[in-house]
């Protein structure tokens, strides 16, 4: 562990010549047709030998019977999206379409059922809690432990992260659902919304989002899957970790704790009182299915996961968990139902580094890379943060890459 900290100055992200990076100036991206292609993989020449084995002191397993399928092809099956919601709920498990649970800020979002002009709308449920202000969740909420009992009062205002924009907006509720999408979601940058060759500022990216043809704001549930192995058992929210610093002056070796920019996020025209937006402080954010309802292992296989991401996080200063807003780091956070469950566990990695062709470069203050893996397994945490988070690079792509983006290179998965 001591050695892999210490090469972490090297490890941010990869290097690469200008024949790898192929900047999608002129708006137009491209589908990659293989798996490999999509994103660097690692390679031991320039990796090291890490990068052929798994994590050999691997503390945490799944389940003695865990079977998921390990025959079918994943690369190229995923259904795009343009922009992703994530809201705040306060538990890990949810009824099975989060857009019915009552008095919720999904189902608001989910009743409008209005096209938005950048293209389809993933819509998640989270685990991240209702308010910035974290001791409110249970007073607000009522019980976090439940799948289907939860009560959203306060007219279900919450907290939810827009990618790839990379905004938080807090406050908001059912009333504000409409100006939600109508003047935040539809306005915002998106999956294929080309990076300036500069440093972009936000409102240069939302003006820059390419317009697509108006599609479904929420891809529905059954549009996702239809093979559902519940759990009558749920799964309790995941407990809260401590924050191994309290101050910023303790920087992280590797450089994820800095933000790129001090910039105010531009914000509408007009905003809701008691809404606010922000910047997300993360530098990259890791997200896994822990949906039981819909399927056990997902609801077994998240919080396995992330305490051992934890375990490989923390020591770099990096793990972030909901009572820890230093700038940088990873957010680690649990999301239902995103399809795909017979290959549990399923994580998503958005980032917002990128890269050039002098290497290192941060590029973004939005997503660069969205990362859909499948067939995680606890010994696969160590490489994926050590190659995938912290240089988005993969070690499994054959066998985990599910799709994704990378708007540096303009190239997608759909």
């Amino acid at each position: 562990m001591q050695k892999f900290i210490a090469k972490t100055r090297t490890l941010l992200t990869p290097t690469s010549s200008s024949a790898n990076i192929h900047e999608a100036a002129s708006g137009e991206f491209r589908k990659e047709k293989d798996a490999s292609s999509l994103f660097p993989k690692t390679d031991p020449k320039v990796d090291g030998e890490d990068c052929l084995h798994d994590c050999a002191s691997c503390v945490e397993s799944l389940p003695r019977k865990w079977e998921i399928d390990e025959e079918d092809e994943l690369y190229g099956y995923v259904k795009g999206w343009e922009t992703h919601l994530v809201i705040g709920t306060g538990k890990a498990d949810w009824v099975r379409d989060v857009t019915e649970e009552n008095g919720s800020l999904m189902q608001a979002v989910g009743n409008l059922g209005v096209e938005l002009s950048n293209g389809k709308l993933m819509l998640s449920a989270s685990d991240m809690p209702t308010s910035s202000d974290h001791g409110t969740i249970h007073e607000a909420w009522g019980s976090t432990e439940g799948k289907k009992g939860a009560v959203y009062a306060n007219e279900g205002k919450t907290q939810c992260l827009l990618l790839p924009r990379w905004e938080m907006v807090e406050g908001v509720g059912i009333n504000e659902a409409k100006w939600l999408l109508d003047d935040v979601v539809s306005k915002s940058s998106t999956n294929s919304t080309p990076l300036s060759k500069e440093p972009a500022t936000r409102t240069q990216a939302v003006e820059s989002s390419r317009p697509t043809q108006g599609q479904m704001v929420v891809q529905k549930e059954e549009e996702r899957d239809a093979d559902d192995i519940p759990d009558p058992s749920g799964l309790s929210l995941h407990e809260k970790s401590q924050s191994q610093n309290n101050g910023t002056e303790n920087r992280s070796p590797n450089g994820l704790d800095k933000i790129l920019t001090t910039h105010e996020s531009p914000i509408p025209p007009s905003v809701p009182a008691g809404v606010t937006m922000k910047p997300c402080p993360h530098k990259a954010v890791i997200l896994m299915c822990s949906h039981g309802t819909r399927d056990w292992r997902c609801g077994k296989s998240a919080p396995i996961l992330r305490r051992e991401f934890e375990r490989h996080l923390r020591p770099l200063g990096l793990f972030r968990d909901f009572d820890d807003e230093r700038p940088g780091g990873v957010g680690v956070y649990f999301i239902n139902h995103v399809g795909g469950h017979k290959y549990s566990a399923n994580v998503m990695i958005y980032r917002r580094e990128g890269r050039d062709e002098k290497g290192g470069i941060e590029l973004s203050n939005e997503a660069v890379q969205g990362i859909w893996l499948a067939r995680v397994r606890p010994e696969d945490c160590e490489n994926i943060v050590k190659y995938t988070v912290l240089q988005g690079k993969l070690v499994k792509p054959q066998r985990q890459l599910r799709g994704g983006f990378d708007r540096e290179r303009g190239v997608l998965s759909w």
